[in-house]
C-alpha cells in the first residue's frame, strides 16, 4: 500500500485549480458551485487538504468534470 504524500495533495490541488481556471471562475464561485466554502476550497487547491470522497465528487461536478479527471495523475502503481 502507497502512502498519500504531501506531494499527492499538492498535485490534485494544482488539477482542481487547472480545471477552475479553465472554467473561468473564481475560487468563491466554485466553492458556492460545489457548497463548500471557499476557504476549505483554496486548502484543497494549496494541498493542504486530504478531501473525502464526497468533497472529491462535489468538486468534480462543481467543475462539470467526472471526478477521474481530477485523479487521472494518480495511477495505480501496482506491482501485479
Amino acid at each position: 500500500m502507497h502512502a498519500v504524500s504531501q506531494t499527492d495533495l499538492q498535485r490534485f490541488g494544482s488539477r482542481v485549480r487547472a480545471e477552475r481556471e479553465r472554467l473561468g471562475v473564481s475560487q468563491e464561485e466554485l466553492a458556492d458551485r460545489a457548497g463548500m466554502h471557499r476557504t476549505y476550497l483554496g486548502g484543497v487547491e494549496r494541498g493542504e487538504r486530504n478531501v473525502g470522497l464526497l468533497n472529491l465528487i462535489r468538486i468534480a461536478r462543481a467543475l462539470c468534470v467526472s471526478p477521474a479527471v481530477l485523479l487521472k495523475d494518480f495511477e495505480s502503481r501496482s506491482t501485479r
